[in-house]
């Protein structure tokens, strides 16, 4: 199976503070409103906070481990990265895995727990950076 990812990703196991946040409104005049269209987070989970754990992890997102929230609900992700330290980011909820499952593969079954895939928005540029090198330093080895 090829990887279809962008971003290489980094296998890792860190406890995490999920939060459900929302977005805040836009006041637009008028003439603007009329024309205007954007994509809106879901608001049924918001003020939902809860641990979860961080599977795996890129520059650009992250795979959560837990009960999903729903597709298009905008996140606050809080957790530690070994040689990193505190990672604050927030994104928006893309896919879901709503079960446990498995997938064959050549060298047996791959169990895939359940969970949801989150495309950062805001993650400050330092850890971005800090994430690259992590995972290009694996990479490597």
């Amino acid at each position: 199976m090829s990887e279809p990812r962008r971003a290489p990703r980094l296998v890792v196991n860190a406890p995490a503070v999920i939060e459900s946040i929302g977005q805040a409104s836009m006041q637009l005049h008028p003439n603007l409103a009329r024309v205007f269209r954007r994509v809106d987070a879901d608001k049924s989970s918001v003020g939902t906070k809860f641990p979860a754990m961080i599977r795996d992890l890129s520059t650009n997102g992250a795979f959560v481990s837990g009960a999903p929230l729903p597709l298009m609900s905008r996140v606050a992700i809080k957790f530690e990265l070994k040689g990193v330290g505190t990672v604050d980011a927030i994104g928006w909820v893309l896919w879901q895995r709503m079960d446990d499952c498995e997938v064959p593969g050549p060298e047996g079954n791959t169990p895939l727990p359940k969970g949801f895939g989150v495309l950062f928005e805001a993650i400050p540029m330092e850890t971005r950076a800090a994430i690259a090198a992590l995972v290009s330093r694996i990479g490597a080895q």
